[in-house]
């Protein structure tokens, strides 16, 4: 077993506390990213706005992606095509 499949099996068991643990507080993790963005934008007079926000919508993602990651199939590794009508000849 290399050295990336015995990471993954150790860390398989936290994968699932923290999802359970963005299901039950996310609202509450979002309200303190929302608090966090205000007060750095405020510190920094506005100057870096659109940077603080950017950063604060990649950190809510995040949050949303594990609150909902039980709600996949398939593990998340793998490619899902898009749903297309195949091609009449």
């Amino acid at each position: 077993m290399g050295f990336l499949e015995h990471l993954k099996a150790r860390l398989a068991p936290a994968k699932g506390k923290v999802s359970g643990l963005a299901q039950q507080h996310g609202d509450k993790v979002q309200h303190g990213l929302d608090k966090a963005a205000q007060v750095v934008d405020e510190k920094t007079k506005g100057k870096y706005s659109d940077t603080i926000q950017s950063g604060t919508g990649k950190a809510k993602g995040a949050m949303d992606r594990l609150a909902h990651k039980d709600e996949r199939a398939g593990g998340g590794d793998t490619f899902t095509p898009p749903n297309t009508p195949p091609p009449t000849s």
